[in-house]
């Protein structure tokens, strides 16, 4: 068996017979000019709910958040330093990072490989309609991808250099992923397990850089412990009890996960990773630590989503930080063909995934038709702005001082269709999700104001428990292109009972609506 550096020896002599398009001048150009693409659609398209509700993070930047750790939010506080409260404010670090991205997995798969899975495991990636459509979102898989594939990167340059210094740089990079997600929780377990299965890798645990990493993945990750100790661990029970929720054990949902996986990673793709995976197995049997690197680290996250897919359902994006992995194993298997056929899988793959990416991002922005209305994933971001404007028009004829809410996607839509005006958005529930904002204006909650909430989560009936007067004033349709997508109620309240800010107990929740 080779060495990893006869492999890059081999590389170097045949780099001549790579193709013009698997050059790395090539893919420099091509990453260059898709992270242009993408910064005109990240500032041209609307925010989807998440999105809007992550923004109120970046404005107040904490050590951590009721529904993820911080990293998404400190992303988003600076590139709101740099380009202003806008859509390409709340995304221009992850749109620019992500092309930091992809030359790390570049340079994982070319040191472990060579430069021809190198750049198809790159072209890969963006040709994955999970990465290539949903490349312009700022939420928290955006920071848990790339940290997730530095730290293969650093495993993969340890792997081939024999430096234990590359200890400190997984350490320092797991603990961002830590930082970005709860999930990087599963890339330690893999990195362990790489430790434990290769025989190579073993002699690391008597390196000093080994811990002193493992330390400092810890120590990046204590200000999140703390910001849970100091609110009764409520991230940690909001995420780690998904594990223990659901309808007992089932079929239904593990078909519709491995469905979404295949459909999301492009099934041209899914294929040759899943024989790739096959052949790094048997490599792995004999030893070979890079292929360790991406199969080990992948196993603990894949087994916990397939036994969560048995008892509940798997939201599509949760296996992105895999992806990267993934692509570099369709790049293995292709790559080690020469079939024509396995050539025109690998074209095929590129160009629709890249095809499809671009349309839906045109898409986003302009949309060319309404006619799928809320079957169209686009549709979350659709409509917003004139909703904004049409609740303003009804404050000012109603003399509200401030809209209440009571979920969050509507909070963070509101509040950023809003922004410019001295309306401020309130959420009178789930006030954990708020920890980090300035108490509202309680003098505000004592005049006039206004409830909006999609009609499917009206909640009406607790305003009911805290407001004298709730009424309908207007009915609102957020649409695309002349297609209703859905209803919004807007209430006119006044007449404060109790400070809405305060929870309400069972009794008294009773006592103001009776059975």
């Amino acid at each position: 068996m080779s060495s990893p550096r006869a492999r890059i020896a081999a590389r170097d002599h045949g780099a001549g017979e790579l193709p013009v398009w698997l050059a790395p001048r090539s893919l420099l150009v091509f990453v260059v000019l898709l992270t242009m693409f993408r910064l005109w659609s990240a500032a041209s398209a609307g925010l989807v709910e998440d999105e809007a509700y992550y923004r109120l993070w970046g404005l107040f930047p904490a050590s951590g958040y009721y529904d993820h750790p911080p990293m998404v939010a400190w992303w988003i506080f600076l590139g709101q330093a740099i380009a202003g409260d806008t859509a390409l404010g709340l995304r221009l670090v992850g749109v620019l990072l992500a092309a930091v991205g992809s030359l790390a997995l570049w340079r994982t798969a070319d040191i472990l490989f060579d430069r021809k899975v190198a750049g198809l495991s790159v072209l890969f990636l963006h040709a994955t309609p999970l990465i290539g459509v949903g490349g312009i979102l700022i939420t928290p898989d955006a920071p848990s991808v790339l940290f997730w594939g530095l730290t293969l990167w650093a495993l993969a340059e340890l792997q081939v250099s024999g430096r234990a210094d590359w200890w400190l740089a997984v350490g320092v990079f797991a603990g961002c992923g830590l930082l970005s997600k709860y999930s990087a929780l599963f890339l330690g377990a893999g990195i362990v397990l790489w430790l434990i299965a290769v025989p190579s890798a073993r002699r690391w645990f008597f390196c000093w850089q080994l811990w002193l990493g493992g330390a400092l993945a810890i120590a990046l990750f204590t200000p999140v412990l703390l910001w849970n100790h100091a609110h009764d661990w409520a991230s940690f029970y909001k995420q780690f009890g998904r594990a223990g929720r659901g309808e007992g054990l089932t079929s239904k949902y593990i078909f519709e996960f491995l469905g979404a996986l295949f459909g999301l990673l492009n099934p041209l793709i899914a294929v040759p990773a899943a024989a790739g995976s096959v052949m790094l197995m048997r490599r792995l049997r004999r030893g070979d630590g890079a292929a360790g690197i991406l199969l080990l680290t992948s196993l603990p996250f894949l087994a916990y989503l397939l036994i969560h897919s048995l008892h509940s359902r798997v939201q599509g994006n949760w296996p992105a930080p895999l992806f990267p992995a993934a692509c570099i194993m369709a790049a293995v298997f292709i790559g080690g063909q020469t079939d024509r056929i396995w050539r025109g899988v690998a074209i095929g793959a590129i160009v629709s995934g890249l095809t499809l990416g671009i349309l839906v991002q045109f898409h986003a922005v302009d949309a060319f038709t309404g006619r799928f209305a809320r079957k169209d994933p686009t549709f979350r971001l659709r409509g917003w702005p004139e909703v904004a404007g049409d609740i303003e028009r009804i404050a000012v004829r109603q003399g509200a001082a401030f809209v209440a809410t009571t979920s969050y996607g509507m909070t963070g839509q509101l509040a950023f269709g809003l922004r410019q005006t001295d309306l401020p958005v309130i959420p009178l529930t789930e006030r954990i999700r708020y920890v980090m904002m300035p108490e509202p204006d309680r003098e505000r909650l004592a005049a006039t104001g206004l409830y909006v909430a999609e009609t499917r989560r009206d909640e009406r009936v607790k305003l009911e428990a805290l407001f004298g007067e709730v009424t309908l004033v207007a009915t609102l349709t957020r649409s695309v292109l002349g297609m209703p997508l859905e209803s919004i109620a807007v209430y006119r309240i006044s007449g404060l009972l109790r400070d809405p800010l305060e929870p309400i107990d069972s009794q008294t929740w009773l006592s103001c609506n009776p059975p």
